[in-house]
């Protein structure tokens, strides 16, 4: 069957639509159901799927986003930072330890979500309490990561760049201090951590390269033969190939590459 693939924020996770007898392109504006509310999304890809992969109903796409449909949403989007700032400085007065990240109204104002990042457990009973009062609708508090909330505000990276999370991932990956090891990356936490504090999601990029150019070179301690010559390996250039060994007898170093090590039948 073809489905839409829908996307409702940049670097957002993209769901299953069904095109529900629609004129649905590539890049189309539609309106859709969400466990959020109703939604405007952007159509990234109509692709044709087999049953084995849908895992949970696929709600038809409603309607194409018409005229009224656009204005109530850059509406909403000047709705949503005024909520922001209203729903950070409540928190503030009540001495809450919460960090608001987000604000935004479903497409029909039926329903306003209100994320926040926090390390502690939260009686927020009194913040709801106010926010409803002044907006008068369906209020929804949800906590959420600190990687999710990188995702939401954006910034810069160590790398000088964007953060990758709020330009490009859609789903964060698991990432392990393994990872950093497998790299010989510094287990400095400062180097190898983001400005969510967590693990660097770049780590996962080279983490398979890594893999299999390691598969053929000898492991740091490893005693092998070259030239007839038992040496220890001491270090290792994994993206370069290259192996650093030392000359037991001279207790002499040197470089050689690992096409050299396996044309002598190591």
């Amino acid at each position: 069957m073809k489905v839409a693939l829908v996307q409702f924020k940049t670097a957002g996770k993209k769901y299953y639509f069904g095109l529900n007898n629609l004129n649905v392109t590539d890049n189309s504006l539609v309106v859709v159901e969400t466990i959020r509310g109703l939604e405007i999304g952007k159509v990234s890809k109509i692709k044709e799927i087999d049953d084995s992969e849908i895992e949970t109903q696929i709600k038809p796409i409603i309607r194409m986003a018409n005229e009224e449909d656009l204005f109530n949403y850059e509406e909403n989007q000047l709705l949503n930072k005024d909520v922001y700032q209203v729903a950070k400085q409540v928190a503030f007065d009540l001495k809450l330890k919460m960090k608001i990240v987000d604000a935004e109204y479903t497409l029909d104002r039926k329903k306003l979500l209100v994320y926040f990042e926090s390390d502690d457990r939260i009686d927020f009973r009194e913040l709801i309490k106010v926010l409803n009062q002044k907006y008068k609708t369906r209020l929804e508090l949800r906590q959420i990561g600190s990687r999710d909330a990188a995702k939401i505000i954006g910034g810069i990276g160590p790398c000088g760049l964007i953060l990758c999370c709020s330009t490009f991932i859609g789903e964060f990956d698991t990432i392990s201090i393994k990872m950093a090891k497998n790299q010989n990356l510094s287990l400095n936490p400062q180097k190898i951590s983001g400005v969510c504090g967590k693990l660097l999601c770049c780590i996962k990029y080279d983490d398979d390269v890594y893999t299999d150019l390691k598969e053929k070179m000898p492991d740091v301690s490893d005693m092998i033969l070259v030239n007839g010559e038992k040496v220890l390996v001491v270090n290792i250039n994994v993206l370069g190939q290259k192996i650093q060994i030392k000359h037991l007898e001279t207790s002499s170093y040197e470089w050689i590459s690992l096409e050299s090590l396996e044309s002598n039948g190591n």
